[in-house]
C-alpha cells in the first residue's frame, strides 16, 4: 500500500506541475507577473524566493496545485503585469494553457506507450503500420447462470482450443461457437493462473441473447505497436476518443443527478484513484502509462468545466467581460470562486468518504 500511494502521488504531482506549468509559462509569455506557484495545496511546508520575486512553495496536502498570479481576482488593474489589465484574448489564453498541457502530456504518454507496445484487444482495423505480437483468444465476459458459469469458465481464462480446434483470431472463434452442434458437448482447453485445464460445456437456450450457445464473449487480445513515426499519430487519436467517452461519462452523472435514476457511474476519490493507481501498477510500466494519460485527460475535463474557483469558471467570467463590455465586481467574481472552491472541497471530502467505505 506504501508503494501505491507513493506512485499516486508521484503521477498526480507530474500531471498537475504539467497543468500549472502551462498557466505559469503562458502568464509570462503575456507579461503577467506570477507571484507564487505551488504543489499542493496549503498550509505551507517549504518555500523559497526566485531572483524574479516569484515564490515557490511545496504544501502539505498533496492533491493539487496552483499558480497565484497578479490580480487574477480582478485587483491591480492599473499595473501593467497584472493579469486584470491583459486583452480578454491573452487572459483566455493563460486559463486555457493547464487544460491544453493536460491533453498535450495524455497524447504524448499515448504516444510512448504505442510506440512501445500496448496490451489491446486485436480485432478490426489496425491499420497497415500496426505490429501484432503475443496473441490469445481471451474470454472476458461469462453470462450469469449460463452453461459456461455452471461449468467453471471464468472471466480472464486464456482459451488455447476449442473441441481440439486453434482460432487466429476472434471473430472466427465466435463463428464457430455459435454454429457447434447444440446437442454435442464442448471442450474448452483453457489456461488460468499459468495451469492448464479441460473444461467441458454442454450449449442451451440463452434468454439473454434468445439462441443456443455456452454463454460466453471471446476476443482476441495482444501487444499493439506502432512504428516511431506513427505512434504520435496513434497517441493523438486515442487522446481524442478517450475525452469523448469522459465527456459521455460525465453527461451519464449528470443525466443521472438531474433525472430520477442514478448514474450508472462510480465516482472515485484521492484514495479510491490511489487504489485504482495500485492495481493498475502491478499490471505493467505500459498499463500505467496508458492510466496516467485517461487520469490527465480527466483532469483537463474538470478543471474546463465552467464551475467556479476551476479553469472553466475563470474562462467563463472572462467571456461575461467580454459580452458585457465591463469586468465583473472583483468582490462578486472573489465570492463566487470562494464558494465555488469550498463546494469543490465539499464534494472531495464526501467522495473520500465514500472511498473508505468501499475499502471497509
Amino acid at each position: 500500500m506504501f508503494w501505491t500511494i507513493i506512485i499516486f502521488l508521484l503521477i498526480l504531482s507530474v500531471l498537475v506541475l504539467v497543468h500549472e506549468w502551462g498557466h505559469y509559462f503562458m502568464a509570462k509569455r503575456i507579461g503577467a507577473k506570477v507571484e507564487e506557484f505551488g504543489l499542493g495545496f496549503p498550509p505551507q511546508a517549504y518555500t523559497w524566493k526566485g531572483k524574479d520575486g516569484m515564490v515557490w512553495s511545496l504544501n502539505w496536502i498533496p492533491i493539487g496545485g496552483f499558480v497565484k498570479l497578479k490580480g487574477e481576482g480582478g485587483e491591480h488593474r492599473g499595473d501593467k503585469d497584472s493579469f486584470a489589465t491583459k486583452s480578454l484574448p491573452a487572459r483566455f489564453a493563460v486559463l486555457f494553457a493547464g487544460v491544453f498541457m493536460n491533453m498535450v502530456a495524455a497524447a504524448v504518454l499515448l504516444s510512448v506507450a504505442f510506440g512501445v507496445g500496448v496490451p489491446t484487444i486485436i480485432e478490426g482495423d489496425l491499420g497497415g503500420a500496426a505490429i501484432v505480437s503475443d496473441t490469445e483468444l481471451l474470454i472476458t465476459q461469462v453470462l450469469e447462470d449460463s452453461p459456461a458459469t455452471l461449468s467453471g469458465l471464468e472471466a480472464g481464462d486464456r482459451v488455447v482450443t476449442i473441441n481440439g480446434e486453434t482460432f487466429d483470431d476472434g471473430e472466427t472463434a465466435r463463428a464457430y461457437l455459435q454454429d457447434a452442434d447444440p446437442n454435442e458437448m464442448i471442450n474448452f482447453l483453457i489456461v488460468r493462473d499459468d495451469v492448464s485445464q479441460q473444461i467441458e460445456v454442454a450449449p442451451s437456450y440463452l434468454e439473454q441473447i434468445d439462441q443456443m450457445g455456452v454463454g460466453v464473449a471471446l476476443v482476441q487480445t495482444g501487444t499493439l505497436r506502432y512504428p516511431w513515426y506513427v505512434a504520435p499519430l496513434k497517441g493523438a487519436e486515442t487522446t481524442v476518443y478517450y475525452t469523448k467517452e469522459i465527456f459521455v461519462a460525465f453527461g451519464t452523472i449528470i443525466q443521472g443527478f438531474i433525472g430520477e435514476d442514478s448514474p450508472d457511474v462510480e465516482l472515485a476519490g484521492p484514495i479510491g484513484i490511489a487504489v485504482i493507481t495500485g492495481e493498475v501498477a502491478a499490471q505493467g510500466i505500459i498499463s500505467l502509462l496508458q492510466f496516467a494519460a485517461i487520469l490527465s485527460i480527466n483532469l483537463a475535463i474538470i478543471n474546463i468545466l465552467p464551475f467556479p474557483a476551476l479553469d472553466g469558471g475563470r474562462i467563463l467570467f472572462v467571456i461575461i467581460e467580454g459580452i458585457r463590455r465591463k469586468p465583473v465586481d472583483e468582490k462578486i467574481e472573489a465570492m463566487v470562486h470562494n464558494i465555488g472552491f469550498l463546494i469543490l472541497i465539499g464534494l472531495i471530502l464526501f467522495v473520500t468518504f465514500q472511498d473508505i467505505l468501499n475499502l471497509l
